[in-house]
């Protein structure tokens, strides 16, 4: 059931700061000047009051029956395999408030700060060059960009925030990756993601040939970023001609490797067939913006795609990394585990390169609860999850947990709504027809919140104005940029069983 949204008297009155007044001061401009024309796709920029979260949100974590809102069912079913990256908690301060993947192109259009592990370069202007690019918190160089809204303590005590003030500029981050956006580079089909389970005999040769792929890409791009090819058959005959020969080379040793333990692949497809993308357009199906991502879209949506890359800008974190109506202490995480699971499948294939997917819904209030995701719990009560804000009993701590979707249709690495290319499987792990099993994402924060805040309400996680720190708006976001030879890899240890972590 979902939490009282009614406010008190006592809970719910606006208590404008100092930070706020500012704040609300450069609303008032960004209005003026047209940021009127992005409040459709990025919630109300008018709303600025500081509020705490209500104290209706809070449920004393021992009062949810244990096993709801968990199919212990398919806990016991499909591959037992696991794969755990580790990528760190977030030390180097890596906070903003974009999405690129919800608001692309639209600089602070999260209206929350986003606390970020993963690629060190995301932000609203990032795009698959740009992330390829960066480098990585993740200790087995995984650039896959993981990112949730922070969660804050918020008494009340002005000074408390200050403490915050120490994070990352993106303006030289969002420079470069506007730059990478409009340069042209080679977008070919991802091989790992079309191949059967490999044998455990043939996984090194495999993966160093498609590590090969990937070198023969870059190679492909440098050759395009010297700019002296005038016409398509220039490039054609300088690049893509040869770039398919290399690659039709590689994939036959691929298959050949296969092959000799099992099975060869059949029915790959022109895997070899690469095509050019400049300024986002262009480019193949499992590219970066997917050719049929119009189909279904909303003029809304249209309109957003449409304006993405015109440096549109809401109002900003202020200088202790807060913006209107998400302010307090921010609570670092204790502990950050990303790990890969079978979702309930026996056997689960690759993710595309670039694959987006988003967890939860950061507008459940305005959009309705389809697509909210009870999300949090207490340590040692993960036996069940609530929509509440959890109170936990002394010595267990405020956990959050987001299992991503994992039924991808096996073609587009996107959609208009950015859900219908990879959605849940069903209570048996079973993907609709025509969908794909991939592995299943399951992110688990813990926070160290001391007790007396659990139990005066006084903690809550950034959201949009008009969500007012809901716990249904709870989210989280991942874009896929793991090398094919990683993601081979994890395809493996889910498949046959084994715990693997890097």
């Amino acid at each position: 059931m979902a939490p009282n949204r009614r406010r008190s008297p006592a809970t719910g009155r606006h208590r404008i700061t100092r930070r706020t007044k500012i704040a609300t001061g450069a609303i008032g401009l960004a209005i003026a000047v047209g940021a009127l024309a992005v409040v459709t796709t990025t919630g109300s920029t008018g709303d600025a009051s500081a509020d705490p979260a209500d104290q209706s949100f809070f449920l004393d974590i021992a009062k949810v029956p244990a096993g709801v809102n968990v199919n212990k069912a398919l806990l016991g079913k499909g591959a037992k395999g696991t794969f755990t990256v580790n990528c760190g908690k977030n030390e180097n301060g890596h906070f903003n408030p974009d999405n690129f993947i919800a608001q692309p192109g639209i600089r602070n259009g999260a209206q929350h700060l986003h606390d970020y592990v993963g690629n060190l370069s995301a932000n609203a202007d990032s795009n698959n060059k740009s992330l390829l690019k960066s480098g990585t918190t993740c200790k087995n160089g995984d650039k896959s960009a993981y990112f949730w809204p922070v969660v804050r303590i918020d008494t009340g005590d002005e000074e408390k925030a200050a403490a915050n003030s120490a994070g990352k500029d993106p303006v030289d981050d969002r420079a470069g990756a506007a730059k990478d956006a409009v340069a042209p580079q080679v977008d070919c089909p991802d091989v790992a993601s079309k191949l059967p389970e490999v044998p455990d005999q043939a996984m090194d040769e495999v993966n160093q040939n498609l590590d090969q792929i990937d070198t023969q890409i870059d190679e492909a791009n440098k050759r395009l970023a010297q700019g002296d090819l005038k016409n398509q058959a220039d490039v054609q005959n300088a690049v893509l001609g040869p770039l398919k020969d290399k690659l039709k080379a590689i994939v036959d040793r691929i298959v050949t490797a296969i092959g000799r333990n099992a099975p060869q692949p059949a029915d790959l497809g022109d895997v070899a067939r690469c095509a050019v993308k400049k300024n986002g357009n262009g480019g193949l199906d499992n590219g970066g913006a997917n050719s049929n991502t119009d189909k279904g879209a909303t003029d809304a949506q249209k309109k957003e795609k449409q304006q993405n890359g015109k440096a549109q800008e809401l109002p900003g974190v202020n200088d202790q990394n807060e913006l209107a109506g998400n302010d307090g202490e921010i609570q670092r995480v204790q502990t950050a585990k990303i790990t890969f699971q079978s979702g309930g499948a026996r056997k689960v294939v690759a993710m595309p390169k670039f694959l987006r997917v988003l967890y939860g819904d950061a507008k459940e209030q305005a959009n309705g609860p389809a697509n909210a995701r009870a999300s949090w719990t207490c340590t040692g009560f993960e036996d069940r999850l609530t929509d509440h804000y959890p109170i936990c009993p002394n010595g267990s701590k405020v956990e959050r947990i987001h299992a991503f979707p994992n039924c991808w249709d096996g073609k587009n690495v996107d959609s208009a709504n950015h859900r219908t290319h990879i959605v849940f499987s069903d209570q048996n792990g079973t993907c609709p027809r025509g969908f794909k099993n991939v592995p299943q994402l399951k992110i688990t924060l813990v926070y160290n919140i001391p007790h007396d805040i659990q139990v005066k309400g006084q903690y809550k996680v950034d959201a949009f104005p008009e969500e007012s720190h809901n716990p249904r708006s709870d989210h989280d976001d991942f874009a896929n940029v793991m090398s094919q030879s990683q993601m081979t890899r994890v395809v493996s240890c889910i498949n046959n069983g084994k715990r693997c972590a890097e």
